[in-house]
């Protein structure tokens, strides 16, 4: 998989739903920012935590985004991979597939 082109291509079909549903991504949105806020867990935290979410829940679009978000918050590869080894603990073989998705994700977007 090209993440930097499924990731863009994600970009593009949100930014074409805000114009449909205005409100909803708004929501969304807001959401998002206030459970990601710093706190007692910091960014990076929050973003591996969500990271080990998307694997388990299987969602493609959620591990690229965050692999992206938890480097930009300090996240490297050591931590993305003990992200993964948690997910599988938790979802098992199919988390185990998803979760090599999330290193490779890592190692296509982020520049070491």
């Amino acid at each position: 998989m090209d993440w930097k082109e499924h990731l863009e291509d994600t970009s593009n079909n949100l930014a074409a739903f805000r114009k449909t549903h205005e409100d909803a991504a708004k929501g969304f949105t807001a959401m998002h920012r206030g459970g990601m806020a710093e706190g007692a867990l910091t960014r990076r935290e929050k973003e591996l935590i969500a990271l080990a979410i998307g694997i388990s829940k299987q969602c493609v679009d959620c591990i690229g985004f965050h692999v992206q978000a938890a480097a930009k918050a300090g996240a490297n590869r050591d931590d993305i991979a003990e992200t993964i080894g948690v997910a599988i603990v938790m979802g098992g073989g199919p988390a185990y597939m998803y979760g090599v998705k999330a290193l490779e994700a890592y190692d296509q977007l982020i520049d070491d």
